[in-house]
This record gives structure tokens, sequence and C-alpha cells, in this order.
């Protein structure tokens, strides 16, 4: 009877069942971890078009999501095992291998790693940085075992590297206690001893990378197209926004995560799955049933060319623009989206005062025509040609407009009326163009440009 071919890690990794559930993270991690597997992916993909800027019809490289870790890159026969590990920037840099073992995720990567027969290589992408002292010689120990390794001789830690060895050793066992290797307990056939631990602990360590200082979170939305997608617009040669790119690529991966991506069989049940006398699905049937989490070239090249063909398809959303005749013509004067919003939340109560008074009041529409005067003529006292002198001259009329509203006695306003209605007023009367903050201009015609300019977003 001949024996069967060894498993590569490849397909260890699709084959093998995960030990535990890493868990659910929150919606903001988890977007992070997709950003980070997308750049991942990006990465795979900028090095399969190659010189010929296009795709073999046998490439295979992929990324697995949500399995045995946060992401895995597989390429061939090899597998890399990647736990992703956002921390903020007030929790600090990672000072102690306890700290690393547990918070930054490596003794969950060894029992994964040693699930898998030892054989994928594994990662740790962190935004944290590695703080001066125990954490710096712990990696310097990681680099000179994996340099044993690469040079093919036998990984075994220097009398410099053997107490960082050995203290993560224990914080494995302290931090994996639930689900270490059978061999690594007493009950073990055969119980491995310690020393024997200590040789799997270098082995695991030698094929084992830490990259710090990702970017965060906060940031991902501004930086994330030119670091990731830039390199691949750029070398394909296309002019489009990076952006697009990204956000195309970016969104298939969130959607793998969640293991929501298409599967070739859509939703039909399994029938006769599980016949008498079937033998266990092989690695390319488990494979396809992890479709759904599953990330190939071809996915991303799709993703691709699909932002390179309609690039504003996937432009993010520009936030809402206030669209009104006051709104466009503050900001032509440079006033601030603070003063804008202001204005304009005033213009509405000036205007709700009115219909109040207006609804019984017979004397209201003399008072607001007064009242009109008396604006604009504070609109013509402050708008000089001192202040015409420099461009723009909006933001310093609107604190003039400020001061003098604040001046008027509350005797000389009508019931009910204050500073910052009389301030309403005057954004009231700049939204019928009797007041401006600039030379006059098209108004219409600057509207339909910026929201052109904001892809349709707009508030009035």
């Amino acid at each position: 009877m001949s024996e069967e071919p060894e498993l590569t890690a490849a397909q260890l990794v699709v084959t093998v069942p995960q030990p535990d559930d890493s868990g659910a993270n929150t919606l903001d991690r988890y977007d992070w971890q997709a950003a980070m597997a997308a750049a991942d992916g990006l990465q795979l993909y900028l090095k399969s078009l190659g010189a010929e800027k296009r795709l073999r019809a046998d490439e295979d490289r992929r990324i697995l999501c949500e399995f045995h870790e946060d992401w895995v890159a597989i390429q061939g026969d090899d597998a890399e095992l990647v736990s992703g590990k956002h921390r903020e920037e007030s929790v600090g840099a990672f000072t102690t291998i306890n700290q690393l073992a547990d918070d930054g995720g490596i003794a969950h990567l060894f029992l994964r790693w040693h699930a898998l027969s030892g054989k994928p290589t594994c990662r740790v992408a962190t935004t944290a940085g590695l703080a001066a002292g125990e954490a710096q010689k712990f990696e310097t120990t990681i680099r000179s075992l994996r340099a044993q390794r690469l040079g093919g001789l036998d990984i075994a830690a220097s009398a410099e590297h053997i107490p960082y060895l050995k203290k993560m050793h224990s914080a494995i066992r302290v931090y994996g206690a639930k689900h270490l290797p059978k061999s690594w307990t007493a009950d073990g056939t055969p119980a491995l001893s310690e020393n024997e631990q200590l040789s799997e602990t270098a082995h695991f360590l030698s094929m084992l990378t830490i990259q710090a200082e990702e970017i965060r979170r906060s940031h991902l939305v501004y930086a994330a197209p030119s670091m990731y997608a830039k390199p691949v617009v750029e070398h394909l040669g296309y002019d489009v926004p990076p952006e697009s790119v990204w956000n195309a690529v970016h969104g298939i991966f969130r959607t793998r995560m969640r293991a929501a991506g298409p599967r070739p069989e859509g939703a039909l049940p399994p029938v006769l799955a599980y016949m008498t006398g079937a033998g266990l699905p092989g690695p390319a049937e488990s494979e396809r049933s992890l479709s759904a989490r599953i990330v190939t070239m071809q996915d991303i090249d799709l993703a691709v060319m699909t932002a390179v063909a309609n690039p504003s398809a996937y432009e993010s959303l520009s936030s809402p623009m206030r669209m009104s005749r006051a709104a466009v013509k503050m900001r032509k004067g440079d006033c601030s989206p603070n003063s804008i919003e202001r204005g304009e939340q005033l213009r509405k109560d000036y205007q709700g005062y009115w219909r109040s008074r207006m609804s019984g009041d017979p004397s209201a529409m003399a008072e607001r025509d007064s009242l009109r005067r008396l604006l604009l003529r504070i609109s013509d006292q402050n708008d000089t040609p001192d202040l015409r002198a420099t461009e723009p001259w909006g933001a310093e009329l609107w604190l003039k407009f400020r001061d003098a509203t604040d001046e008027i006695a509350a005797d000389k306003l009508p019931a009910g009326m204050d500073s910052d209605l009389l301030l309403g007023g005057i954004v009231d009367l700049t939204n019928a163009c009797q007041i401006w903050f600039s030379d006059n201009f098209d108004v219409a015609a600057e509207i339909d440009r910026v929201r052109d300019r904001n892809n349709g977003s707009a508030t009035q």
C-alpha cells in the first residue's frame, strides 16, 4: 500500500480544522485588519503582474481570510499565517515578551503553526512599535534564528539569545495553556522534554516576522491609497486616482473577512455530500468550501480593472457641503465651515421667528421691513474699500457683522429678537443676494460647479 504524499503548508491550511475560534473583533479593528489584508493582497498582485503587467493563466497566489488566523497568504505550496494587532497610540509600544505573546498574539500564532505541522511561516502585523530593551532584543533573537534557517544551518539559539527564547517558551505555556499541543503536556505520547519544547519554540521563531509600526486605522482613509494602491496604479501605467483602486480592492477584503464572498455552488444544498464509502475531502475540495473567504489575484485584477474603467464609482463620498446661495457666497469669501454652519442654522431660526410672528401679529410685517433696513445699513457700513483691499475678505466681514449685531441694544429690536437672530437675518439677506461676502459672481453656476466636483453630495 503506497504512502500518501505529505501535505504542503498551503494544503494543511485549508484541510486542518481550526483548533479554536479566534473570536470577534470590533468593527474598527475588523476594518483595519481587512485593510492590512488588502495591502498584502495588492503586494501579491504586484508580484503576480511581473514585467508583462498581466496575470499568468496559472497564477495561484491568494489570501484566505479569517481562517486559522486573521488572514493567510498562500503561494504555491507555501503559506504565511498573519495575525493583525491594532494598538492605539496611547497604549504604547510592546515592552516585554509576555506582552508580545499575549496582546501581540504570538502565543496564538505558535499554536496554529504547531497544529499545521510547523510548515507555514508566520507574521505579526501591528501598529505598535518594539520598545528598547527586552522587546527589541527578542526581535534580534528572531532575526538570528531566521538567518540560521534561511542559511540551511541547524537552528540553535546562542548564549546571548537563550534567555529570550526561554521567556517566550514560558509565555507560550502560560498564554496558550488551554490549547497546548498534546506533546507539551504530561499526557503526551510521547511528552516532549523542556529542551525539546525549546527546540520547537526556536524553530517557530525562525519562521516568525514582526511587522511593527504599521499605519493606524485613524490614518487609513488618507494614507492607504498612496501607500498601497499607488504602486500598482503606477506599475500598470493608468491615470486614475489610487483612491478608487484602493476602495475597490479594500471592499473585496471587507466582504471576504465576513466569509460573505460568492460561492461556486451559490446557496444550493449539499445533496449526497456524505455518501457511504465517500472519503474525507482532499485539499482541493476543502479549499472550494472556503471560497467565500478567499481573495484570488483574479479577484483583485477584476476589482482594479473595474475601478480603472469607472474610477468615480469608487471614489470616497465627500462630506455633504452646504449648497444654499448663502453658504456658497460665504464659502467664496473664505468663511470657515464652522461660520457657514452657524450662519445656516441662525438663518433657519430667523425665518422661524418671523413665521411665528407673521401668523397672527399685524405689526410683524412693518417690524420685519424695519429690521431688514437696519441689517442692510450694517452691511453698508462695514463693507468698506479698506476691507475689500485684501482678498479674500468675506471672513473678516463676517466678524464685523458679528460684532455689529452684538452692539445693538435689545430695546432697539423687535420683542424676542437677539444678536444671534440678527446674524441669522444677515445670512437670510445673503441668501436673497442682497449681501455679499466677495465680489459678485454667478451663484447658480458656482453651485453647479461645486456639486459636480463633490459628486452630487450636498446639503441645502
